[in-house]
């Protein structure tokens, strides 16, 4: 469990394909303090940790997680955001982020308005997640608020600490991302579908 508050970045220093799997070597700041066995997020992706060396970790994905997530597009030298997992009896500062993303989506337009930055979305809505207007999304593991509410499209706005401190001054028009919509919501979503 998650909060969508990013910790750090992680820069990506090898990916290794290995069957179906992929194993990604990250160089970060919170490496000393991770152990084998560990839950990180990464671009809100949960992954498990494998191996320790130096200020390295490696982290391995499977099939499953390829083929929702963006992860198969990231490159060595990408930088990603990272955050552990939370503790019990910490703020919830975020909201509640379970590290499995639903989907991808699109940037399909980025505004820069007088000191904050405005991102919109675009995702496939075959899949039946939603977004509402002031609701919660997860971009990329950042727990955000949603503006701009639509069928398959929402906005986030970004404030400076969070542009300078993610990687999402990274993002361009087109940048595929990783998408993980509030629970609550989903289950409301389908309990609606069960009706």
């Amino acid at each position: 469990m998650f909060t969508g508050i990013i910790e750090t970045l992680g820069t990506i220093q090898e990916i290794k394909k290995e069957k179906d799997n992929i194993n990604v070597t990250i160089n970060s700041l919170i490496t000393p303090e991770l152990k084998i066995d560990q839950s990180v997020a990464h671009n809100g992706i949960c992954l498990t940790v494998v191996a320790i060396k130096d200020n390295t970790y490696t982290v391995t994905a499977i099939d499953e997680t390829i083929k929702k997530t963006n992860l198969g597009e990231w490159k060595e030298g990408n930088l990603v955001n990272l955050e552990r997992a939370m503790k019990l009896g910490d703020r919830l500062d975020g909201h509640i982020v379970q590290g499995h993303v639903d989907q991808t989506g699109t940037c399909i337009s980025i505004q820069e308005t007088n000191g904050s930055w405005l991102y919109t979305f675009e995702y496939d809505d075959k899949l039946n997640n939603i977004t509402i207007e002031k609701g919660s999304i997860t971009v990329n593991g950042v727990s955000l608020t949603v503006v701009n509410s639509k069928k398959n499209q929402f906005s986030v706005a970004i404030i400076p600490y969070t542009h300078e401190h993610t990687n999402f001054k990274d993002f361009e028009v087109g940048s595929k991302i990783n998408l993980e919509f509030d629970v609550i919501g989903k289950y409301v979503s389908r309990l609606n579908e069960l009706r």
